[in-house]
């Protein structure tokens, strides 16, 4: 997960991140039509912007680092 900073108000926490990801997925559903997810793999993400949740601003957000 990457983790991102705000240069404008200094907020590290609070972000909306537009993304598209292609994921393949192993769903099981019950005879009572709930479906559990068992299985996910991310196979391709592309980020299309973040923007503050503070100051509104897309701008200014930095990429800080991967956690893992």
């Amino acid at each position: 997960m990457t983790t991102y900073r705000c240069d404008q108000c200094g907020n590290k926490t609070r972000f909306d991140v537009y993304d598209t990801v292609a994921r393949r997925r192993f769903e099981h559903a019950d005879f009572a039509g709930d479906i559990e997810i068992e299985e996910e793999e991310i196979l391709e993400r592309t980020i299309q912007k973040v923007v503050c949740r503070w100051c509104d601003t897309p701008d200014q957000v930095i990429e800080t680092g991967a956690d893992r």
